[in-house]
């Protein structure tokens, strides 16, 4: 009541007469978290024919009616479930009699023909993602119950409908799945508004008013507390429209480095008479396409480091809220994501908030996934999706389609419902100055991209499947980009796997085989591997020296820093560091720590800063270096190694004791080694580990050290006995030189190989291997690069620690425990394997070796096929390698991806490679 009367009070001063601004009810919930009963029937499929009821919004299949259906399957086997028929009684108050109503649908899927009392509130609306509304003012009984009745068809009665909307590679969902509204306000008002806030304060904006209104607008621009800013703008009403303009000074500009947003207020006046107002949230921004330069944000050269989202939860399908838009978008500023391209339809209104309030850029499209909506139907479209969203500062780019989908008669529309003109671009094409082509090969293609005249910018590249693409090969294609200066980004596929929970299949999650599974991260946004790797490859803050694992012994503190923001200095990013010891157990400690001062460094320039390293800090192990933006989020942690593996090594071998001493006994074909309760049997015929027990237990490690590639011949063996240990050599001709064992009497067994490769020959995997039944496994913790398994392309995004990891069999993609225990792991010092019966511990005392652990289970059968992310792994289970495998996309095989996903090959002189590994077991 205070707040009335304060409002009453501060309008009489003005000398305007009170008027209350659009008043709002719902009829339906207002997200997918706070939903309301309505009547409903389906004609078929799962709870059909029967009227029962529903929560609204949402869509049917998710709430057990009708079919899933995806993609174009319905052409094959018809949809039984064409049409729902909803019901609902609703109030409308006395006082909103003289009062012009609309009903407003956030979007239905797909024909939807509205009833309010029996009578249709206007024509079918056709189009399955956009915001409509009738007036049903004529149509109600204020003060009364009133009945709406809704009928949404799943498919539409326009065939270009379908071919746009229903036969696209998404998830074909159907009914009222945003929310639906009242919208109650007087019969002259303010009807929409098209505004351009430029970033030099210069303000324009195109009025529309509905009714027979006179007098004039007046807006006024001030902070989100009410802190008026600048003057007053005002026009007089011509014609049904008032442009108003001016400047408002001292502005911070909005971008997605710094998103700061002001409120502007618009009034209609006539006389004293206040008849209407609306606000609207805003960002003062300028967006330019510079032919054959760049795209340009206040001046700024800027690239896009964004993904495609689909507006999808597991539970609920396309209905959406503002917490989950929320998630999304701090999950890509978590990232460094700094972009966003809304696939292929408008989002929900309150994500593109989110995106004004968090600092995003947005590509807003049209759907036409490859086929393209006629003209006559898309025409409102067009406007419905231009109107509702054309205040949001985020949204730099207007879609008009995808691949293919583009109805180029509907080019002009955009620049006449947007005051803006932004640029329209059709993702896949070059259109517009603007090449956005989709999946092209590394350094492809001549007088294109790369190797073209047009600013390039592809919408969809790095096609993820399981745990391909994304951020595998990205770093190879950052590096181009960023020295190209024609480059304004791109936008990786996709951001999140588009899984349902399937009430008929048990509650399993379903991803549509190998269509859906595309997602840095996972259906309910568990992290992949990739999100790491993008995080890092795309941190506003470079460090030259993250390019190494290793601290050099002459690291005297200095640390350059390359500002890859688009504007801001780095001098309000926050730096700090830690020196930290390794134990046996997971996690570290921290021995030092401090902050150093950021740089004074513009946008695209170096500089350094020193951290006060303490005397002693060539004795730690390793050191970490954190930047952290204005907004507190960390940008990244990069981490170096100081101890070298012979250090850590020796650390972490068990002691030998003051007496006793390892038993060497030679048994017709193989060499028994005993101590400290271990069993070793070295076998004579080719000098690897035939078996392996302690006590009476069996350690099931065999057949190894065998090369993973390259040949092996024996040459001889021979066994000793030197001081207190045993010792077996073994001496081959072929690409494997030596295998030496060795017992010490703490019963930890040795083994040192060393093999040599010709020159100039192929190395997709070099190292040895052994084989180790996964059966028996639990967890694994280790000291090295994780907690993420790597490829030979994807190697950022990890970070040095003792890690620990639960076993798991997971199948990036199909199912989401994360990480996956299975697959190679970077530069692992030591790691230690917990079994239901002993665990066995490997300590490498060499530096960059890759621990293979057992071979990642691979998506099959019918219509899962792994496509470019196929991976035949070397022979064996439990791997030391000098070198591994890429990993490819859903279109692309590695070779086609950039140089870090080429097969390796050895140096033209050929290269020996050495490695000693203890084998512990036991606690």
């Amino acid at each position: 009541m205070m707040r009335l009367v304060l409002g009453t009070l501060l309008l009489a001063l003005s000398g305007l007469a009170f008027a209350e601004g659009t008043q709002v009810r719902y009829l339906s919930g207002t997200d997918k978290d706070h939903r309301v009963d309505w009547e409903f029937m389906v004609n078929g499929g799962r709870n059909s024919g029967a009227w029962k009821t529903i929560l609204v919004p949402s869509n049917w299949e998710m709430e057990g009616f009708g079919t899933y259906r995806y993609n174009n399957d319905w052409e094959k086997d018809p949809a039984p479930d064409t049409t729902g028929i909803y019901r609902h009684k609703f109030d409308v108050p006395a006082n909103w009699q003289g009062k012009q109503i609309d009903i407003v649908f956030g979007a239905s899927m797909t024909d939807t023909l509205v009833k309010i009392n029996g009578e249709p509130a206007g024509a079918v609306h056709q189009g399955g993602f956009y915001e409509f509304r009738y007036d049903i003012s004529k149509l109600l009984k204020p003060g009364q119950s009133n009945q709406l009745e809704v009928t949404v068809n799943r498919f539409s009665a326009n065939k270009s409908v379908n071919r746009a909307e229903r036969s696209s590679d998404f998830w074909l969902f159907s009914g009222i799945y945003r929310p639906v509204w009242l919208e109650a306000k007087p019969l002259d008002n303010i009807d929409r508004i098209s505004l351009d806030a430029r970033h030099n304060g210069d303000f324009s904006a195109d009025v529309f008013l509905a009714g027979k209104p006179d007098g004039k607008v007046v807006a006024r621009v001030t902070t989100l507390d009410g802190k008026a800013l600048g003057k007053e703008m005002a026009a007089q009403v011509v014609g049904g429209k008032a442009r108003i303009s001016g400047n408002v000074p001292t502005v911070t500009p909005w971008s997605a480095e710094n998103p700061q947003r002001y409120k502007v207020n618009f009034r209609l006046v006539s006389g004293r008479n206040l008849v209407h107002e609306v606000s609207k949230t805003i960002g003062f921004r300028t967006i330019e396409l510079r032919p054959r330069d760049g795209v340009y944000v206040n001046g700024y050269k800027v690239r896009f480091k964004g993904s495609n989202r689909h507006t999808i939860w597991p539970t609920s399908g396309r209905a959406s809220s503002k917490a989950l838009s929320y998630q999304d978008a701090k999950l890509m500023k978590e990232m460094n994501m700094n972009a966003v391209r809304m696939s292929h339809y408008p989002p929900d209104p309150h994500f593109l908030d989110v995106a004004d309030e968090v600092g995003l850029y947005v590509i807003d499209e049209l759907t036409g996934w490859q086929k393209f909506y006629d003209t006559d139907v898309s025409t409102p479209l067009v406007k419905e999706l231009v109107t509702r969203d054309q205040h949001h500062p985020s949204i730099v780019f207007w879609a008009n389609g995808n691949e293919g989908g583009f109805n180029q008669d509907l080019d002009k529309l955009y620049p006449e419902w947007d005051t803006q003109k932004r640029p329209v671009i059709h993702p896949w094409a070059n259109f517009g100055g603007i090449d956005t082509a989709h999946y092209p090969t590394y350094d492809c293609c001549a007088t294109s991209l790369f190797h073209g005249r047009d600013v390039f910018m592809p919408t969809e590249f790095l096609h993820g499947l399981y745990d391909g693409g994304a951020g595998a090969s990205l770093d190879d294609w950052w590096k181009d980009m960023l020295a190209n200066p024609l480059s304004a980004g791109g936008f990786i596929w996709a951001f999140a796997d588009e899984g349902i929970v399937r009430d008929d299949r048990n509650g399993a999650i379903d991803v549509a085989g190998n269509r859906a599974p595309d997602g840095i991260v996972g259906p309910y946004r568990e992290k992949e591997g990739s999100f790491f790797a993008v995080k890092k490859i795309w941190t506003p803050v470079y460090l030259p020296l993250s390019e190494m694992a290793f601290l050099p012994p002459t690291f005297d503190g200095k640390i350059t820093l390359e500002n890859r923001y688009d504007v801001s200095n780095l001098n309000q990013v926050k730096l700090g560091w830690q020196l930290v010891k390794f134990g046996s157990e997971a996690g570290h400690k921290v021995v030092a720590k401090g902050s150093a001062k950021a740089p004074d460094v513009a946008a695209g320039m170096r500089g350094a800063t020193r951290i006060a390293l303490p005397a002693d800090w060539a004795q730690q192990d390793a050191l970490y270096f954190t930047a952290t933006d204005r907004d507190g989020r960390e940008i990244y942690t990069w981490s170096w190694m100081i101890a070298s593996a012979q250090q850590v090594a020796q650390r972490m071998r068990p002691a030998t004791p003051a007496s006793g001493a390892a038993t060497l006994t030679e048994a017709g074909d193989g060499f028994e080694l005993k101590a400290g309760g271990l069993n070793a049997v070295i076998d004579k015929a080719t000098g690897y580990l035939r078996s392996l027990k302690k006590g009476d237990i069996v350690v099931p490690l065999t057949n190894g050290p065998r090369l993973v590639a390259g040949t092996a011949t024996l040459k001889g063996i021979a066994a000793r006995r030197e001081g207190d240990d045993v010792v077996v050599q073994a001496e081959y001709t072929g690409n494997l030189r030596k295998v030496n064992w060795r017992l010490n009497a703490a019963g930890t067994l040795s083994v040192n190989y060393a093999y040599n490769m010709e020159g100039g020959k192929p190395a997709d995997a070099l190292g040895v291997t052994f084989d180790y039944p996964d059966a028996q496994v639990q967890s694994m913790r280790w000291l090295g690069r994780g907690p993420y398994r790597v490829w030979k392309n994807r190697t950022q995004g990890v970070e040095f620690d003792v890690w620990q990891k639960d076993y798991n069999d997971t199948i990036t993609g199909l199912s989401w425990n994360y990480p996956e225990f299975k697959g190679f792991h970077d530069k692992v010092y030591w790691a230690e394997l917990a079994t239901r019966n002993l665990p066995i511990k490997f300590i490498n005392h060499s530096d960059d070796i890759a621990l293979r652990v057992f071979t990642p289970r691979e998506a099959s059968g019918e219509g899962f096929e792994p496509k470019g992310t196929h991976i035949d792994f070397p022979p064996g289970d439990i791997s030391f390698l000098n070198a591994i495998l890429p990993i490819g996309t859903k279109f692309n095989p590695p070779h086609e991806l950039g140089p870090s996903a080429q097969r390796g090959r050895t140096p033209n002189l050929g290269i020996w490679l050495e490695n000693t590994i203890d084998i512990v077991v036991g606690d």
